[in-house]
């Protein structure tokens, strides 16, 4: 039994690898105006998107660690549920379990940390980023230092970052930026979101059993990313529909990211103490 759950594991892992590397080469951020240019070198080679094969997941304990940051980033509701206080998994923002190269990708990732922070003005961890997301996106509680979830997950993107020089620019890091030419229309958006994303989202926003919802107490809060229409309109640009990226105009993604974030959803207690010596995104919602 344990085999096959590990074979499985293995055969979903090279699929969703062999995807991510076509999605790479695919060329289809060609048209998508970038926040920061997103073509970057390291010595004289330009860096390229390689995720490592899961062939070299080493049969050790560290290789355990990693199937079980794989399983956690694809299961979060299985695997880490206690300390998730919504219905989202991680793999729902960082698609295909970090590995697709339009959704704020885990490959490479481990070698910009240790990295300042101006939303708590300090140096964090790579483990403390992690914990961002489980009290933001995932609207629950920070993972103990020493956890084996904590750990794993670090160990998973750690071996991501296999060949990724550290303190290297990523060419491919979080969201490729769109701007829009006029003022978000939440009125338009909400005409887009019944017609391309009620079918999975549900008409109410509150998810189905094809999709995550995208507001309501089941989903992310107001203190995550993606709470910020900018880095909503971004990833819905690239991503959805679900394997219709690029379907949308950059303003019809505003207009979807306004709608979907003027919705109610979660507070979050700590956000008093966000960007204590400044910083703060014009489009913060709080």
């Amino acid at each position: 039994m344990v085999l096959a759950q590990e074979t499985s594991m293995m055969w979903l892992l090279s699929t969703i690898l062999g995807m991510a590397v076509l999605l790479g080469c695919s060329g289809e951020s060609s048209s998508v105006k970038n926040e920061e240019p997103r073509e970057a070198r390291v010595g004289a080679a330009a860096l390229e998107f390689s995720p490592p094969s899961p062939e070299t997941i080493p049969g050790t304990r560290l290789g355990e660690q990693i199937r079980l940051g794989y399983k956690i980033v694809v299961n979060t509701q299985e695997y880490a549920k206690a300390y998730v206080g919504n219905s989202l998994n991680c793999t729902n923002c960082h698609l295909d379990a970090g590995l697709n190269p339009n959704a704020a990708p885990f490959v490479g990732l481990a070698s910009v940390y240790p990295e300042y922070r101006a939303r708590n003005a300090r140096v964090n961890t790579l483990a403390d980023r992690v914990n961002e997301c489980f009290e933001r996106s995932l609207n629950g509680q920070a993972l103990p230092p020493d956890s084996s979830k904590l750990q794993a997950v670090v160990a998973y993107i750690t071996w991501l970052s296999h060949g990724v020089p550290q303190g290297a620019t990523l060419p491919w890091r979080g969201l490729q930026r769109i701007g829009s030419q006029r003022s978000p229309d939440p009125g338009n958006g909400k005409t887009l979101f019944a017609n391309k994303c009620a079918f999975c989202h549900g008409s109410d926003g509150q998810g189905t059993m094809a999709a995550p919802p995208v507001w309501g107490p089941q989903s992310y809060n107001i203190a995550a990313g993606m709470a910020r229409v900018t880095v909503a309109a971004a990833f819905i640009k690239s991503n959805m529909p679900r394997g219709w990226g690029w379907s949308l105009s950059d303003d019809d993604a505003y207009d979807v990211a306004a709608y979907i974030n003027s919705q109610p959803r979660p507070d979050f207690p700590g956000k008093a103490n966000d960007w204590p010596k400044g910083g703060k995104p014009a489009d913060s919602p709080y």
